[in-house]
């Protein structure tokens, strides 16, 4: 029988800060920017914790759900409504990024048996920035997705809002514990995407006619591709609406 992945979401409260204190304050601002700021800032995070494992036959599950949210709800009780710089010992030394927290995570429930084979962890620090760390990657690595929005006319009709998922994925720096300089993503999608197409006709950003969705997409990719700073550009996910979108990955 083959396999089978189940996801659980569940949310917890946590704050935190990204800081060197061997850095001035002038490099950490430049590394770190607005999450530098003290004292920290929190975060109401979402995690989905995907598992792997056979359907057992008997009881038509892969884990039982009940178990598995109580395992997850036991290993994130410690984690919820702390100063992860200074209530967790696994961060002293170690900056609590979205990457090393969800390493943490893996940690601790990982040596958790009874809730099958650990898959995937995605941690969420909000709708338009998550983290993932996966058991094929290892946990050196993980992808990070940030959500940028904006408005543009498709075919000379109404302005549509698009959503652009850039996911980039790479090897977590242990100095900063980042996959990628997330001020210097900000700064590149909005030159290359949001001001070059946010209320603008697409059939003159392009120069031709109709744009659609998959050459939009693909032309995104083109952009980034070449000019991140760190990471590689791993995928990009151009939303319509809720029940269309596009992907591209090179």
């Amino acid at each position: 029988m083959p396999s089978v992945l189940l996801t659980k979401r569940i949310e917890f409260a946590a704050a935190h800060r990204y800081h060197k204190p061997e850095w001035d304050e002038a490099k950490n601002r430049a590394v770190f920017g607005l999450c530098y700021n003290p004292p920290a800032h929190g975060h109401n995070y979402m995690v989905e914790v995907t598992v792997l494992g056979k359907v057992d036959p008997k009881t038509g599950m892969v884990v039982n759900l009940f178990d598995l949210k109580r395992t997850l709800l036991n290993v994130l009780e410690e984690f919820d409504h702390k100063n992860l710089n200074l209530d967790m010992p696994y961060f002293e030394g170690r900056i609590p990024t979205s990457e090393n927290l969800a390493c943490v995570l893996w940690s601790k429930l990982d040596a958790q048996k009874d809730i099958g084979t650990l898959h995937a962890i995605r941690l969420y620090e909000d709708e338009d920035l998550y983290a993932e760390v996966t058991a094929a990657a290892g946990l050196d690595v993980a992808s990070v997705t940030r959500r940028y929005s904006f408005t543009a006319l498709q075919d000379g009709h109404q302005g549509r809002e698009w959503d652009c998922f850039v996911t980039v994925h790479g090897t977590i720096d242990p100095v900063t514990g980042m996959v990628t300089d997330i001020g210097a993503l900000d700064r590149l999608v909005q030159d290359k995407v949001v001001q070059t197409f946010g209320h603008h006709e697409l059939r003159q950003a392009f120069g031709t006619q109709p744009v659609t969705g998959e050459q939009l997409v693909k032309h995104i990719w083109t952009q980034l591709v070449s000019s991140l700073s760190t990471g590689r550009l791993s995928n990009v996910r151009l939303v319509q609406s809720r029940d269309l979108s596009f992907e591209y990955a090179g």
